[in-house]
């Protein structure tokens, strides 16, 4: 029982930390409307996600994270959020910016070139350290968002950098950053990714199955209950189609600092018929069912829109909250994102490993199997709250035009990297905490139209009880709550099963563990050089 302690002590957590304000003026404020973030000044007493104070001064390795991150964003809305690819894009782009700007320091060392590119003294300054990882960040950014060139060159350009600049004298910064970036690439171009494309067994497309995998079920022939089958998606045009597994090969791709991808693979998650799934699945529509404003604050905060970096970008940008936080350095910020980037990226990896060997299902198919032919208390629908409804007609909370991410559920990928990214954090920072606020407006991509008493309805009666304001703010005071309230989120919108979270945090915070020390030699410059 001390298992399922864990993601019911982040339930009660995320709700005592879910903090509805009387009537704030959020119809003045702007709303964000790719994420549901209330855009306001930030509260003299807190730090708030995603807001920077007006005097913040970013460095230049923060900055590159934020033209990082919007370009991942492009990428999302131009093929749909892919969580599998940004987590590498995101990953190549950092460990460029990091070992361009390790050729500057004292003691770190670069990832492929180790302490082959180390400069003098006199050249070890903030200038070129600026230069370089601009630089590096530049090629590999056009590198793995090769259809957004045009709009990162014009990114590089209103930085002040030439972009034509391909010096590959490793005595001037440019040529450094393009060294070093060029080095990771030749790394990655064939690393199981196939993001160009030419992995045998492929049909030529960036980062499609070269594997040959097939889902064994189809909702007109159930083969196997506890696999996982597709879910339509609605076109926004009054049609559905049904994706496919999103990248069922990625647990082939080469690690950044695991040995092998199945290294942590967890135990087998319950099997169909058993006491403990059927208990889960009951537990995943009761949820649905009981869904507070500051719960579905939190489905949102978690899950994000069309826009979405994924949980290599969500915790990107929670390291950006702890540099402002902590006054951090060019150097601190360069060690801390290329950490937070590639254990994600390994995370994923690790993950996906994981659902491809065990191929689950999601509460999508379980609860309208489990209860076929009843009627059941159940969200039903965009400013409509909880109503009787059909089993066959139960759905998470999220738009019809993403019902649920295409991919098995066992372990979620949510719970995953959050585990493995909080646990880092902790790791750098020496301490857990994190004292954040996030401000979102409830249900801004879910019922963007309903009133916060449409959003609460029972059985067709607006709730009384309920705020007018949509504004919620939600405090997250350590790395660990943050991730286990990521985790629970995902059991609250309907995507995923207690013992797919509860699996995830704990291989994520493995992989943490195990993959630490090989940062910290990069960083002390004790680390085995690369076999070239």
């Amino acid at each position: 029982m001390k298992k399922l302690a864990v993601l019911a002590g982040s339930v009660a957590l995320a709700v005592a930390c879910a903090l509805v304000l009387p009537e704030p003026p959020v119809q003045a404020a702007e709303v964000a409307a790719d994420t549901g973030q209330v855009l306001v000044a930030p509260p003299g007493y807190a730090l708030v996600h995603r807001m920077p104070a007006a005097d913040f001064e970013p460095s230049a390795a923060y900055r590159w994270l934020d033209v990082l991150l919007a370009a991942s964003g492009r990428d999302a809305q131009r093929f749909s959020p892919r969580p599998t690819v940004l987590s590498r894009t995101m990953a190549i782009v950092l460990t460029s910016m990091y070992d361009a700007w390790a050729a500057y320091d004292v003691v770190a060392v670069g990832t492929r070139l180790g302490d082959r590119l180390r400069r003098p003294p006199a050249e070890r300054t903030q200038a070129n350290r600026e230069k370089a990882i601009a630089q590096a960040a530049y090629r590999t950014l056009l590198f793995v968002y090769p259809d957004d060139a045009e709009w990162i060159r014009e990114e590089f350009r209103k930085q002040g950098h030439d972009p034509d600049d391909a010096s590959t004298d490793t005595s001037t910064p440019q040529g450094m950053g393009n060294v070093a970036a060029d080095a990771v690439i030749q790394y990655r171009r064939h690393d199981g990714a196939n993001q160009l494309g030419d992995a045998p067994g492929g049909d030529g497309r960036p980062y499609a199955d070269y594997t040959g995998y097939a889902p064994v079920n189809s909702p007109e022939n159930v083969v196997d209950p506890l696999r996982w089958m597709p879910i339509p998606f609605s076109d926004g045009k009054g049609g559905t189609f049904s994706p496919g597994f999103l990248s069922p090969y990625w647990g082939r791709i080469t690690p950044f600092a695991l040995e092998r991808a199945d290294q942590f693979r967890p135990p087998e998650p319950p099997q169909w018929g058993s006491e403990q799934l059927e208990r889960e699945i009951q537990e995943a529509a009761r949820v649905n069912a009981g869904l507070t404003l500051e719960q579905k604050t939190i489905v949102e905060l978690m899950r994000e829109g069309p826009r979405s970096t994924g949980q290599s970008g969500h915790w990107l940008q929670f390291a950006q909250d702890v540099s402002r936080r902590d006054r951090y350095t060019l150097d601190q910020d360069v060690k801390l994102f290329f950490a937070i980037g590639n254990v994600v990226m390994d995370a994923f990896i690790a993950c996906w490993e994981a659902k491809r060997h065990y191929d689950t299902g999601r509460p999508y198919w379980w609860v309208r199997m489990h209860y076929a032919g009843k009627q059941i208390d159940a969200w039903a629908g965009p400013g409509r709250g909880v109503a009787k409804i059909p089993a066959e007609e139960w759905q998470p909370y999220s738009p019809a035009i993403f019902p649920t991410p295409p991919f098995p559920g066992f372990p979620s990928g949510h719970a995953t990297a959050s585990g493995a990214a909080s646990r880092t954090l902790e790791l750098f920072t020496g301490s857990d905490a994190y004292g954040t606020m996030a401000i979102q407006e409830a249900g801004r991509m879910t019922e963007p139209d309903a009133t916060s008493a449409q959003m609460q309805a029972r059985n067709g009666t607006p709730a009384t009880d309920v705020p007018s304001s949509r504004e919620i703010r939600l405090l997250l005071p350590s790395f660990t709550a943050t991730a286990e309230m990521a985790a629970v989120s995902r059991l609250w919108g309907g995507y995923h099963i207690r013992d797919d979270n509860e699996q995830g945090l704990i291989l994520g915070r493995r992989i943490a563990m195990y993959s630490w020390p090989k940062y910290q030699a990069y960083f002390d410059g004790t680390a085995k050089p690369a076999a070239m």
